[in-house]
């Protein structure tokens, strides 16, 4: 088994939107004076689902991304999903704010969330080709 390099790379990467996506929300709760929740604001709820969409998915991707790199798996492959999973995570947040049945909200919120299924589907899916 080989250190997941790539993996690690992009994990960090996507830490560092993390904390993006983080200090987005305390800054809203912070000019909001809302401690817990979305304070009924629809903003602040925008906020809260991107950063928990992205905690809900990115940690279990990054899980199947690198097992496969450590098991040896095409490096073409691992570097395509995890910059698939980059891009899906930058832009569903971005789809959020976008006006609602708009071109950019489906672009953007759409596109990010099936990039990131479709990265965990092709994932899982080469880990179980790998391990049968």
């Amino acid at each position: 088994m080989i250190f997941p390099a790539t993996t690690a790379f992009f994990a960090a990467l996507l830490a560092l939107v993390y904390l993006g996506l983080s200090g987005w929300v305390m800054g809203s709760r912070v000019s909001s004076n809302v401690l817990f929740g979305d304070g009924g604001d629809k903003s602040m709820l925008k906020r809260v689902r991107s950063h928990a969409n992205f905690s809900e998915y990115v940690p279990l991707a990054l899980i199947l991304i690198g097992l496969l790199e450590a098991g040896g798996g095409s490096h073409g492959l691992v570097q395509g999903l995890l910059i698939a999973l980059l891009v899906g995570r930058i832009l569903h947040p971005i789809g959020m704010f976008a006006a609602p049945n708009s071109p950019r909200q489906f672009a953007c919120r759409g596109g990010g969330i099936l990039l990131t299924l479709a990265v965990l589907a092709i994932a899982a899916i080469a880990l179980l080709l790998r391990t049968a």
